[in-house]
This record gives structure tokens, C-alpha cells and sequence, in this order.
């Protein structure tokens, strides 16, 4: 068996045994030797292969195999600009601490730097972005190849005591790059038996020097921790983050609304990055904040340069009139934006996201897109216990959405949905370019089209007097028929209004798109009338 062949089936033994289960590959020459192994170890039943054309996708969909499974997951490239499409995903992981695993495909380091073809520098390509980054060596020895394996494994999980995130693994390979018999069992170790997967290490930490008997707010976004669903003091939660279920619904809304409602302390879980009014809160002098230490060594959150003490969350005492306030505000702002929200004039985005919220099944899982989609769901939606919501929010890009949303549902065991805006959809088109041989999940996107980045007319931007030039360099109007990319993509596609929204939901086979059209001429002012109705509301209950 020729020393590529060798090595690729080593590698993917390894990764087997650490405890990879899915694998994300994309089509080439110089990854033959791995695109081999991993075609033979699908086939053997030992982990599942996913094929895909687009480098950026794929780094996207093994992102959200990762996300959801909680696994490490390896995607795999050949040389050149092929790895560097993988740089969004590998930036999205690093800030969320997703396992991902780059298995790139190299020239031997005699040919860097001649003028072959697709060959660039590769290694240390990822930069800070990876927790570990190897530069493998053309031939080298089975149990060191093996032990090299191992411990990117750790470092993608948080095994080896840092925090979880991508790792990079660059593999030269000399020709011949496809086998030239039947081989061998991979090297390295005998026996071949599974490892014993390494628990990510758990840090503690002290307990904060909070009043436990202030005014306490906690403010969760992603990454937060998953014990903070039972708190006696009131929740302020990004959907992503786990708190979401037992946050205060009109949380976002409320920030600001009265001083009665303004806390003496605040508590960060996580690291929010939806709402200006959280920031604001944040940054307020008179406001001590603390910042829980995130158990998996992730960095904290602190953009105000406001965070007092980071640790551990000791128990609290809240008075009854702190918590009863915020109990009134909340119900009297629900109220109000309910009604608000059942006039046909109201923010489609905000009326999809909480009739879509709604009319979930139980067990469902629906990933958010970014920009309006997660913010719709936060400002909207009535939180619950019985889903599972997941969003990109490490660095918040849309690239890639719609792949994240078909890796996480291909490891979620129930029906899956995602909620995107039009620019989402086409910035991840190829996302729904699945191979007749591959893995297809049931997966619903419900997708708000109104051509164009309505997020921006929220913005600075969207104020009167940039008219002039805000829909070329921020509306950004596409006119693309989403019905018929659907059917270039063998996409199923419905369009329906947002009434609609919840009967379209009934399970289907396969991807499928339900698009609801909407305006955004008049979303700022929609918004605007929405905070004075709910602020007029608070203040009458308080």
C-alpha cells in the first residue's frame, strides 16, 4: 500500500476511534487518499459521509453536525483556495467553541512555492482562529500520526484543558495519491479498539460578591450555561441561549421601559449581542456587572469595559417587589403586544416569528438566522420549553446558514425548521445542493422575503435623511424568483402569507422552502410604534 493511501486510512481510523461519527467531504485531487478512507469507512457502517461541491457550505454543514451533536466533526479539502473557504466556518467555530475539525489536503513542501498548481501556503493558514494546528510531515510514523490525531481531537473538544473550538490538521500527499491494491489495516496501535473519549474539562470557579437580596437581572446570550432555567430573579435570554425557555418574554422590550424596573446588579451569561438596550444597560456606571465564568474556558463577555468580578452564581434572595414588578411589566407588555401584533399593518417579521414559535411541534428544532430572524424571535415570540433553538451568534455572519441548518438537522431526532431572511437564503444558495447519493434531512426553511436587508432600515442608516442612498448600498434589492431557484435546486417551495405560516408547517419530506413575502419600506416605523404602544402599556401597569 502505497504511503498516501496509508496514511489517509490511518487518519480516519484514529478519528473513528476518538469518536467521530460524521464527516463532511468535498471533491478533489489532491484529498484522494482521504476521500478513499472515508468512502471505505462509510461504507463500512463506521461513520457517516456527507459529500458536498462547495467548500464554504461544507465547512458550514459540519459546523452544524457539530452544534447540535456536540461532537467533533471533520471536513475535509483539497489543496489551494479550497481550504480558505473554509476560513467563515472555521472563524464561526472558534467564537462559538464548536468542535470542527480541517483536514486539508496538501502539496508536498518541495513543491510550495514552485508555481504548481493549487498550491498556496497552507499551513498556519486558520491563524489564531484554531486551538491547535499541525503541519503533518509526507511520511511519518503510524503511532505518531495516530497521537497527533488524538490530540487535535482533544483540542476541538476541550479535552486537553483549553477551550473547545476548530482544530487544523494539513496533510501532504505525494503521488500516487489512490490506492494500488487492497492494503492492509491502518498501522499505529494494534487491536484497533475504540478509545476512551476524554471528558472536555469543567472549570469552577468562585462565587460572585453579589447583594444576593439586590435588584438582580440576568442577561443570557449564546454559550450560556444550561442551569439557569429555574432562577428566582427575572431572565433576560437571546433565543440561542439555553435560558431562553425560562426568560422574561418581553425582556428585550422591558430594558429601559421604566426605572422601576432598573436593576442595582446584572449577571452575563454567555455572550449577548442582539439588543442596543442590554449594551446600554451594560455600560451604565450605576449598574454593578458580574460575568459567570464560562464552564468550557470560553473568553467573557465585558464590550463595556463595565464587568466587576467573573465566577461562579451564588444563590439569591431578590425581594418579592423586585420580581413582582417585573411580573406586572411583562404581563401588561405581552398584552399590548399581542394586540399590537394581530393588526396585518405590524412587522411581518416579527408576526411570522411568533406565529412560526407557536406552531412548532414538540421536540422540534428551529435554527435562526441572523440579522432580523433572531432578533424577530427574541422581540415576539413566547418562549418554550419543548424546543430546541440554535443560531449562529459566534460571529454572527449569515454565511452559511442554510448549511448549518441541514448538518444540525441531520443529528436532531425530530422535526427541524429554520427561519431566514431572503439575503440569508441566496448568501448560502448552494447549501441546498445535496447529491442524490447523500444524507437529506426534513427540513423546513421559512423564509421572509422583502428583497432585500431590511435589518438596515432599523440601522443608523435607515434614518430619513439617507434616503438618498440607502436602498442601493443597504436595501440591496435582488429580484431573484426564490420559487424557481428552489426548483433549479429540486427544493420544494411554497408561498403563502403570513397567516399561513403554521399550516404549512405539517411534516413533509425532504428540504422545502415556505416563503412569506413582506414590505420593509415601513419597517422602522412599525418598530417605533410598536416600543411606544409597549412602553405605554408598562407605564400604566407600574
Amino acid at each position: 500500500m502505497n504511503p498516501s493511501t496509508t496514511r489517509a486510512r490511518l487518519v480516519v481510523d484514529e478519528l473513528v476511534r476518538c469518536g467521530v461519527t460524521d464527516a463532511v467531504l468535498c471533491p478533489g485531487s489532491r484529498n484522494a487518499p482521504l476521500s478513499f478512507a472515508l468512502h471505505a469507512a462509510d461504507a463500512a457502517g463506521r461513520l457517516r459521509l456527507h459529500v458536498r461541491i462547495d467548500e464554504r457550505s461544507a465547512g458550514f454543514l459540519a459546523l452544524g453536525i457539530a452544534l447540535r451533536s456536540r461532537r467533533p466533526v471533520p471536513v475535509c479539502t483539497t489543496s489551494g483556495t479550497a481550504v480558505a473557504n473554509l476560513h467563515p466556518a472555521v472563524l464561526e467555530a472558534s467564537y462559538a467553541g464548536v468542535p470542527l475539525l480541517v483536514l486539508s489536503a496538501d502539496r508536498p513542501p518541495d513543491v510550495i512555492g514552485t508555481g504548481a498548481s493549487q498550491t498556496i501556503e497552507q499551513a498556519g493558514l486558520f491563524g489564531g482562529a484554531v486551538r491547535l494546528a499541525v503541519n503533518a510531515g509526507v511520511d511519518g510514523d503510524p503511532a505518531r500520526g495516530r497521537a497527533a490525531v488524538d490530540r487535535l481531537v482533544a483540542a476541538a473538544t476541550g479535552a486537553s484543558g483549553g477551550p473547545p473550538g476548530p482544530v487544523h490538521l494539513n496533510l501532504p500527499f505525494a503521488e500516487p495519491l489512490v490506492p494500488d491494491g487492497p492494503g492492509e489495516a491502518p498501522a499505529g496501535r494494534p487491536g484497533g479498539e475504540p478509545r476512551t473519549r476524554v471528558a472536555p474539562v469543567v472549570r469552577q470557579s468562585e462565587p460572585l460578591p453579589l447583594d444576593p437580596a439586590a435588584p438582580t437581572l440576568v442577561i443570557a446570550g449564546s454559550g450560556a450555561p444550561d442551569d439557569l432555567l429555574d432562577l428566582p430573579v427575572p431572565v433576560v435570554a437571546e433565543p440561542a441561549a439555553a435560558a431562553w425557555p425560562a426568560a422574561v418574554r418581553t425582556g428585550p422590550w422591558l430594558l429601559g421601559a421604566s426605572p422601576a424596573l432598573r436593576p442595582a446588579q446584572v449577571v452575563v451569561a454567555g455572550r449577548p449581542t442582539l439588543h442596543r438596550p442590554v449594551q446600554r444597560l451594560l455600560a451604565d456606571p450605576d449598574v454593578a456587572v458580574h460575568v459567570l465564568a464560562d464552564p468550557r474556558g470560553m473568553p467573557w463577555a465585558d464590550v463595556a469595559g463595565s464587568v466587576r468580578a467573573i465566577g461562579s452564581l451564588p444563590p439569591l434572595r431578590p425581594g418579592r417587589s423586585w420580581t413582582d414588578r417585573w411580573r406586572a411589566a411583562d404581563a401588561a407588555a405581552a398584552d399590548a403586544l399581542d394586540k399590537a401584533l394581530d393588526d396585518p399593518a405590524a412587522p411581518g417579521g416579527l408576526r411570522i416569528a411568533r406565529e412560526l414559535v407557536a406552531a412548532l411541534p414538540p421536540g422540534a428544532q428551529l435554527l435562526l438566522g441572523s440579522s432580523n430572524p433572531v432578533r424577530d424571535v427574541a422581540l415576539a415570540a413566547v418562549p418554550r420549553r419543548d424546543l430546541t433553538l440554535l443560531a449562529n451568534r459566534g460571529v454572527a455572519g449569515i454565511d452559511g446558514t442554510v448549511s448549518t441548518a441541514v448538518g444540525a438537522a441531520l443529528v436532531h431526532d425530530g422535526p427541524a425548521y429554520a427561519l431566514l431572511g431572503d439575503l440569508t437564503l441566496l448568501h448560502d444558495s448552494t447549501g441546498l445542493v445535496i447529491g442524490p447519493d447523500e444524507p437529506r434531512p426534513d427540513l423546513t426553511f421559512v423564509v421572509l422575503n422583502d428583497d432585500g436587508g431590511g435589518i438596515f432600515g432599523l440601522l443608523e442608516q435607515g434614518a430619513p435623511e439617507h434616503a438618498g442612498a440607502f436602498e442601493r448600498v443597504f436595501g440591496t434589492p435582488h429580484g431573484v424568483d426564490l420559487a424557481a431557484l428552489c426548483a433549479a435546486t429540486g427544493t420544494g417551495h411554497v408561498l403563502v402569507d403570513v397567516p399561513d405560516v403554521a399550516a404549512a408547517l405539517a411534516p413533509a419530506p425532504g428540504l422545502r422552502v415556505v416563503e412569506v413575502r413582506a414590505g420593509r419600506g415601513e419597517l422602522r416605523q412599525g418598530h417605533a410604534r410598536l416600543r411606544a404602544t409597549v412602553g405605554a402599556a408598562v407605564a400604566e401597569a407600574l
